[in-house]
């Protein structure tokens, strides 16, 4: 691991994250086009690779809302006072 991060080395992610960038756009597009030939009715041609569109539910639920209302909003407070919050980090390359 280089000491140094050169400005090269800046400039080769920045490139790269460009690329992946354009990359998902281009598959968003293609994936909304298939999805959409597939409601539509379309057939997949013969071969080795299919494609279908796979339905599913979630249900997200508010704890924090129903703890609130079960068991009071200082009891609520309480548990989220006494929970370790969850760190996270993020890389930020930007021009200055």
């Amino acid at each position: 691991m280089p000491t140094v991060i050169t400005q090269r080395e800046l400039k080769d992610y920045l490139l790269a994250k460009k690329r992946h960038a354009a990359a998902e756009e281009k598959l968003a597009a293609k994936e909304a086009q298939f999805k959409a030939a597939l409601e539509a009715g379309a057939t997949i041609d013969e071969g080795l690779l299919t494609a279908y569109i796979k339905n599913r539910e979630r249900r997200d639920v508010s704890w924090k809302t129903i703890v609130e209302r079960e068991l009071g909003e200082a009891y609520a407070t309480r548990v989220l006072a006494a929970t370790a919050p969850k760190q996270y980090s993020k890389l930020v390359v930007e021009s200055v």
